[in-house]
């Protein structure tokens, strides 16, 4: 089967976030509590409840009548094909790829190490009050079902467009964009963007690469841990080099 993709083009976006409202109501998903900060970005972050939100952008511009440009940009999982979460992850099944290239997750395999937070260089995953995982899954429930993800069906400019990936390049490359963010990053990105401008632009990161750190652990102690020789203490050793030493809350007196 051809990998699935969405094309994201934040200049055509509105920002209605008609998306978020989406994803929350096929997912099931509860409102997060917010609190205003002088901004129209609610919530200012992903949540464990939030898979998809709208990074609002606001800066000067000659251009512009009102001596400002707004951009919209849609912060989800990228689903990459080269995954730092899913190399990193040391419970069988919890990660795991679809047949049209998706990312998903398990929660019930899930043990909440949160190694996959460390791995990925766009920061997505989160984790719920029960610890577990939680991130865009592309509504691949749906896709298996021939429907579109939730919050491509909703956007009413085509802001976020969704097919067969080689599909949606070659709709960009006909639109005037010669280069997609995540056309080549991380063996290729299930997410693509159109963008006019660098991707610092849009608060994106530039060259996206997974931790060496990661790739230690999938080359040479992930094995070790698969096949049972000290598999509980390589899988603590990379914990420790990731997030380094556990700190004990009480503070020993002395004497």
């Amino acid at each position: 089967m051809a990998r699935k993709a969405l094309l994201i083009s934040p200049e055509l976006c509105i920002g209605c976030r008609g998306c978020q409202t989406a994803c929350k109501e096929w997912n099931q998903l509860p409102a997060d509590k917010t609190t205003e900060t002088g901004t129209y970005e609610n919530p200012p972050d992903l949540t464990p409840y939030l898979y998809n939100k709208i990074h609002f952008i606001e800066m000067s511009s000659v251009n512009s009548e009102r001596g400002m440009r707004w951009l919209f940009v849609s912060q989800r999982c990228m689903h990459c094909d080269d995954a730092g979460c899913m190399k990193i992850c040391p419970a069988p099944d919890a990660l795991f790829k679809t047949k049209e290239g998706i990312v998903a997750f398990n929660k019930d395999k899930c043990i909440g190490c949160k190694l996959c937070i460390a791995a990925c260089p766009f920061d997505i995953p989160r984790y719920d009050a029960k610890d577990k995982i939680s991130k865009c899954h592309l509504c691949y429930d749906r896709i298996s079902e021939g429907l579109m993800p939730a919050c491509a069906k909703t956007c009413p400019t085509g802001a976020i467009s969704y097919g067969d990936r080689d599909t949606m390049i070659g709709r960009a490359q006909k639109a005037g964009y010669q280069k997609l963010y995540g056309e080549a990053d991380l063996g290729g990105l299930g997410v693509l963007y159109a963008f006019k401008d660098a991707p610092k632009t849009y608060d994106m990161n530039e060259h996206p690469a997974i931790p060496e750190t990661v790739v230690f652990w999938h080359n040479v102690l992930k094995p070790l841990a698969y096949i049972g020789l000290g598999g509980a203490v390589a899988a603590s050793l990379l914990h420790y080099i990731v997030f380094g030493p556990k700190k004990d809350e009480e503070v020993k007196k002395d004497g």
